[in-house]
């Protein structure tokens, strides 16, 4: 087993931001389908690109997936929850709102994930820090939100899906700390739960949708699934479990810092979206609350602070 580092390289830094680009393309990607897939077939696609790639280097690496139904018990409850759900929510949410938008409102995952431990895992209850953090982090969702005038027939409703992700993807979070009792390993567990949401998907997709069109569809679109399938699911997964293996869940926090970031460039670049002095005010303190959960900058700064003084 290689050791976690405590701080990361230069070269980590180099995929970090890889990875908040992935991730945060997926935001921009569904915006260029969404148009002419509804987001069930949509979701469906991706997840099934995505689990035929993922088994594909699985196998080339070796590993094989599991037989017993505990096992797949488990990868189907973790497809619902960190595929099936927030991918539906986050892609119905962005037929209404901007994919910046979207970004940074899924980027209170991490904020949901402190609550949700906190209140479930015995290792890892809430600090006074972590909680302050949550509050600074959710005021910035009240920025850009604004619940008080929400309208569930306007924008509101769409960014609540969204949150809805960011909720399901915590309880991913939690949830999928059990695979590490069942001695699984986590690019097993990443095709695991893709082929269980593809088992969900497609039959859904094909009663709700029908057979697709496919002459229909735009060769842009059919790009963009693409892209969404092997570079925003399947490539981000093998890179997301490569750093969460080298420098560990805590560092690894840092992405969701970037992605909004990605997305909010990248939105403006293929989308022609407009980047809102709101979207920026609102990323900046979620930005600080995220900071102050994780804690390390803060303690930096006392510690500057205090060899000053």
């Amino acid at each position: 087993m290689s050791m976690i580092k405590a701080n990361a390289s230069i070269g980590d830094w180099c995929l970090l931001l890889l990875l908040s680009v992935l991730f945060g393309s997926a935001f921009v990607m569904v915006g260029i389908v969404l148009p002419e897939i509804s987001p069930l077939s949509l979701v469906a696609y991706r997840v099934g690109i995505a689990a035929l790639a993922l088994w594909l280097i699985a196998s080339l690496l070796g590993s094989r997936l599991p037989r017993t139904r505990s096992a797949w018990a488990a990868f189907a409850i973790m497809g619902l929850l960190n595929s099936v759900v927030p991918f539906l929510l986050i892609a119905w949410g962005q037929t209404r709102i901007q994919a910046g938008s979207a970004a940074i409102l899924n980027a209170t995952a991490p904020l949901f994930t402190v609550v949700i431990a906190g209140l479930t895992l015995a290792d890892e209850r809430a600090t006074i820090a972590k909680l302050i953090g949550v509050l600074i982090g959710f005021f910035g969702v009240f920025v850009l939100s604004g619940f008080p005038s929400l309208d569930v027939d306007g924008d509101g409703l769409a960014q609540l899906a969204v949150l809805g992700a960011a909720v399901s993807y915590a309880c991913a979070g939690v949830y999928g700390r059990r695979f590490r009792s069942m001695s699984i390993k986590p690019i097993v567990v990443a095709v695991g739960q893709l082929v269980a949401s593809t088992v969900i998907l497609f039959p859904l997709a094909l009663a709700v949708d029908g057979v697709p069109t496919l002459a229909l569809i735009s060769t842009s679109v059919w790009f963009a699934v693409l892209g969404l399938g092997l570079l925003s699911t399947a490539a981000a997964n093998v890179l997301y479990f490569k750093l969460l293996d080298s420098i560990g869940a805590t560092n690894l926090l840092l992405v969701a810092l970037l992605i909004p970031v990605s997305a909010l460039i990248l939105g403006w670049l293929w989308l022609n979206e407009v980047v809102e002095l709101l979207y920026v005010i609102a990323m900046t303190i979620i930005a600080i609350g995220l900071s102050v959960i994780d804690g390390r900058i803060w303690r930096k700064v006392r510690s500057s602070l205090r060899v000053q003084f």
